[in-house]
C-alpha cells in the first residue's frame, strides 16, 4: 500500500451469528454498532454516527470493539490510516472471540516514516494457536482455506467481535524497533466510515451460511493476489525453515495462497 493512499476498504468472510437476526445488511451506525472501549477521550463517534476517530498521544492509545459478535458473513470497514510520520504506531483492525482457545484475525498496519509504505502485518488463530502470519503491502492480501481434513484448525465455530485500536509499539514496530515515534507529531489519528455487515444466521438460513463459507477467489483475485505476493510480500512463514525445524505446518503443503 502506498504512502499516497491512506484510505483503504478492509472486506472479510467470516462466521456470523447475530442472535436475533435470519439475514441482515447493516449501513452501520457507530452508535449503534460500536463501544469506545478505551483511550477516555481519545475516541470520538462524530457526525451522527457517520464517522469514528481514534487518536493516539503519549499519554495513552485508543479503541472500540463491536456490540455484536460474528460468525457467518461479510464485514467492511473503510480506515484512514495516520498519515505522514507515522512510525511506530501499530492500528489494529481485528476479530475475536474469547477465552485460551479463542479465534482471531488479525489486521495490523505498522506504522513509517514519510515517504515509505506502511507494512501490512496479519496472522489467523485457531482454537488458541497462531504463528500464521505474513507481511504484505497491498490487498488482497491473504487466503486461509479450510484445510480441517488434513488437522489444521479453522475458525468457523465461535462467534467473534470486531475490535480496532490505536496504540504506540516503537520497541517493534518500524524497522525493528530502530526508528521511535516522534511524539512532536502527536496526536497521531485514523478515522473509520461506512461499516457494513452483511451477515447470516445459520440457524435458520443454512443454504446462505453455507454459500458463504464456500466463497473463494476466482480468476482475477487469483491472479491479483499472485502478484501481490510476488511483488510486496515480505515474510511468509511457509517458507521460515528456521522458525520450523521440525517441519513446516501441514497447511503450507496444500495452500497457494497462505
Amino acid at each position: 500500500m502506498s504512502t499516497t493512499s491512506y484510505s483503504l476498504q478492509i472486506s472479510l468472510l467470516v462466521s456470523l451469528f447475530i442472535f436475533t437476526s435470519l439475514v441482515t445488511l447493516s449501513a452501520g451506525n457507530f452508535y449503534q454498532d460500536f463501544d469506545i472501549t478505551w483511550g477516555d477521550n481519545r475516541a470520538k463517534i462524530l457526525d451522527g454516527g457517520q464517522l469514528l476517530t481514534l487518536s493516539l498521544d503519549k499519554a495513552s492509545g485508543s479503541g472500540f470493539q463491536s456490540k455484536n459478535e460474528y460468525l457467518f458473513g461479510r464485514i467492511d470497514m473503510q480506515i484512514k490510516l495516520v498519515a505522514g510520520n507515522s512510525a511506530g504506531t501499530v492500528t489494529a483492525y481485528y476479530l475475536s472471540s474469547q477465552g485460551p482457545t479463542h479465534d482471531e484475525i488479525d489486521f495490523e498496519f505498522l506504522g513509517n516514516l514519510s515517504g515509505d509504505p506502511y507494512i501490512v502485518h496479519t496472522n489467523v488463530f485457531s482454537q488458541g494457536k497462531g504463528n500464521r502470519e505474513f507481511l504484505v503491502d497491498n490487498i488482497p492480501i491473504r487466503v486461509f482455506n479450510n484445510l480441517e481434513s488434513i488437522g489444521v484448525p479453522f475458525p468457523k465455530s465461535q462467534p467473534m467481535r470486531i475490535y480496532s485500536s490505536l496504540w504506540n509499539a516503537d520497541d517493534w514496530a518500524t524497522r525493528g524497533g530502530l526508528v521511535k515515534t516522534d511524539w512532536t507529531k502527536a496526536p497521531f489519528t485514523a478515522s473509520y466510515r461506512n461499516f457494513k455487515a452483511s451477515t447470516v444466521s445459520t440457524s435458520t438460513n443454512s443454504l446462505q451460511a453455507s454459500e458463504l463459507q464456500d466463497q473463494a477467489l476466482g480468476a482475477t483475485g487469483r491472479n491479483r493476489i499472485r502478484w501481490v505476493q510476488k511483488k510486496y510480500m515480505v515474510y511468509n512463514y511457509c517458507t521460515d525453515f528456521k522458525r520450523f525445524p521440525e517441519g513446516l505446518p501441514p497447511e503450507c503443503k496444500r495452500s497457494r495462497f497462505l
